[in-house]
């Protein structure tokens, strides 16, 4: 199998030094627009730990700090992405390198995790998703946000043109099909939202059991 996390780590170690200032569509701009909604939808939410799966640059705990003091935590397949990130001394936060898919966090640690144009680059996206699970609290809300797109055109990219590309893209799926994925992990859908184009945010709630 082609390892997707070698080249996503690869090609995000190459533009960690320049990601946040080039806003565009190959590097921050879907980013960008991702994390702001993610921090508008929770402006209002109580929370006092949320951790931030493929935090990149730590744009969104960035914003998060300046609106609520919490207990953020960062994780990136980059060395670089977090060097960057840790580089900005964002208050409160803590950022480490590892994979979405074997959190190094303990059950029920977190009241929000966040996840922002990274999904797609997951070689094992229902694995991850359960690790969200895994490390939220009861009650607690896991928000993706992501590009995407379903029918023929994700049969395309997932079957043809991830296979080619030395980016770590691995598969798309749209907002329907997020919704699908968070509801057979046991997810409640209590938000899902087509934000731009192709960009969308979808909210699941691990309800209380």
């Amino acid at each position: 199998m082609k390892d997707f996390e070698a080249l996503s780590r690869k090609h995000f170690d190459r533009q960690a030094a320049e990601y946040d200032q080039r806003d565009t569509y190959y590097y921050s701009q879907n980013g960008k627009i991702s994390c702001r909604d993610i921090a508008q939808q929770i402006r209002t939410v109580p929370y006092e730990a949320l951790l931030d799966v493929g935090c990149g640059t730590g744009f969104l705990l960035d914003l998060l700090s300046g609106q609520r003091a919490a207990r953020y935590s960062g994780l990136d397949l980059s060395e670089e992405m977090i060097r960057v990130a840790k580089g900005k001394a964002i208050p409160g936060a803590e950022f480490v390198a590892g994979s979405a898919d074997k959190l190094p966090y303990p059950d029920e640690s977190f009241d929000i995790v966040t996840c922002s144009q990274s999904f797609h680059h997951y070689p094992y996206p229902e694995k991850a998703m359960r690790e969200a699970w895994r490390v939220l609290k009861s009650g607690g809300l896991y928000i993706l946000s992501d590009t995407g797109i379903g029918g023929v055109g994700a049969w395309i990219d997932n079957h043809i043109l991830f296979k080619l590309a030395r980016s770590g893209d691995c598969h798309t799926t749209n907002r329907k099909g997020i919704e699908r994925m968070m509801a057979n992990v046991g997810f409640t859908i209590t938000d899902s939202r087509q934000i731009r184009g192709m960009i969308y945010t979808v909210t699941g709630k691990k309800e209380t059991r």
